[in-house]
């Protein structure tokens, strides 16, 4: 019985090292999705901090001074939701907003209205950064 219990010890030992990540290799590194409150405004696009000219119709997004930094964001992709109706959209980070709280957003009008109406000027919104690569489908 001391035998079986023993042998049943290594071989769990010696499968648990096999399974067990080897540093350098392939390693999917998960990271944790923090969502941001704010306020959520629109703005008349054109060229943005990020050095890339735009249209009224893109689903463009404007971050706070705060985030923007180095423009370390420029093209990465934010899922926003109204918190008022649920109403969610995805909007592409290619601009600074210099009026912009730390967790405020400024629109692109047509961005914008996927989550609300433009007279309504200011939505109370939640939002996160997808990971760099993401491309909504």
């Amino acid at each position: 019985m001391v035998r079986l219990t023993f042998f049943t010890t290594v071989v769990a030992t010696v499968f648990a090292a096999f399974a067990t990540p080897i540093p350098g290799e392939n390693v999917t590194v998960l990271e944790k999705r923090t969502t941001h409150s704010g306020r959520g405004t629109w703005f008349d696009v054109g060229l943005g901090a990020c050095g890339e000219t735009n249209v009224n119709s893109d689903h463009i997004v404007a971050i706070s001074s705060q985030r923007y930094g180095n423009g370390g964001n420029c093209g990465q992709w934010i899922h926003i939701t109204n918190d008022n109706n649920g109403k969610s959209a995805w909007g592409l980070t290619r601009d600074e907003c210099m009026g912009c709280g730390e967790g405020d957003l400024d629109m692109s009008p047509s961005l914008f209205q996927m989550l609300g109406t433009l007279d309504q000027g200011v939505l109370s919104i939640s939002w996160h950064f997808e990971r760099m690569g993401f491309t909504p489908s």
